[in-house]
């Protein structure tokens, strides 16, 4: 390690432990404490649950997909019927 390093190491230990020290610390604490409960009065979800939503619309979306695809071709067997003479389904 440099001589400088170590200096400038040194000041820094001395500079945190200052401000660990001091009302500044305090004010940290405080602002995240505000923070912290403010975020949690947003209702906001957290990524994982954000990811396993998102997984669950993409299998919702390929679902509906594949039964309007069933759909298309059941209507496309089935005869047409003219609004005219509705079929009659006998007992």
């Amino acid at each position: 390690m440099l001589p400088n390093q170590k200096f400038l190491d040194e000041i820094g230990g001395k500079i945190s432990q200052a401000i660990s020290n001091s009302p500044a610390k305090d004010i940290e604490k405080n602002v995240r404490a505000m923070m912290q409960s403010a975020l949690q009065k947003l209702d906001l979800v957290t990524r994982e649950e954000f990811d396993v939503q998102q997984e669950v619309l993409l299998r919702t979306r390929e679902k509906l997909t594949e039964l309007e695809t069933r759909l298309t071709q059941l209507e496309a067997m089935t005869p047409a019927v003219s609004d005219d003479h509705p079929q009659q389904l006998e007992p």
